[in-house]
């Protein structure tokens, strides 16, 4: 790719950019280029230096601009750890040596500053939220608060009644203007959600 063509991408991610939240073309972009996919409204992850590819992101999703999502280890067992002998793009070897599997991302998931998903984490579950600095090793369960070195489980987000009834209304399947409206006509179930206030929603 010369410098010119470089130069003009660049530009044209950077316009890109400023629809972050709602641009197929951006989104498409991604998952072609970068084997990064991700759902509408999520914001925070257009960064392939630091979410790594084959990474499926929800709809809903808040990635800090300082989160990293990292897709698979350096070798221990060959001769070097140098991505000289696994990543093809070095121009060393002819083909990628590392063949990481994917990582999903529930929808509505909130990864702090300076998280890090490491690659022993392969599903982040809807709801869930990563503390600040965490640095996460495995599986996080949906609708819950994962922190610290390594992260644990601080506390479920709502009990299992009410994520059964946030469940139940897909929320995440809708757009902007329906919250909206559930905003302006059912305040407390988007403020303050219970099962009685989400079954209103349906």
């Amino acid at each position: 790719m010369g410098t010119l063509q470089r130069l003009g991408e660049r530009v044209w991610l950077k316009l890109l950019l400023r629809r972050e939240y709602e641009s197929l073309s951006l989104r498409r972009w991604f998952a072609a280029r970068y084997e990064i996919e991700v759902g509408l409204y999520s914001y925070g992850c257009f960064d392939p230096l630091r979410v790594s590819g084959r990474t499926r992101i929800g709809r809903y999703c808040s990635i800090a601009p300082s989160a990293r999502i990292v897709g698979a280890n350096h070798p221990l067992d060959a001769l070097t750890t140098h991505p000289y002998l696994y990543d093809a793009g070095l121009g060393v070897i002819a083909a990628d040596r590392l063949d990481p599997a994917w990582l999903t991302i529930g929808d509505d998931v909130w990864i702090g500053h300076n998280a890090t998903v490491m690659p022993g984490c392969k599903s982040i579950g809807r709801g869930a939220v990563i503390g600040t600095g965490a640095v996460v090793t495995q599986a996080v369960e949906p609708y819950t608060i994962v922190a610290g070195v390594p992260a644990r489980l601080l506390r479920r987000r709502f009990t299992p009644e009410v994520i059964a009834a946030i469940e139940a209304t897909r929320w995440w399947d809708n757009d902007k203007a329906w919250l909206r409206r559930l905003a302006a006509a059912h305040p407390a179930a988007a403020y303050a959600p219970d099962a009685a206030a989400l079954a209103e929603v349906r």
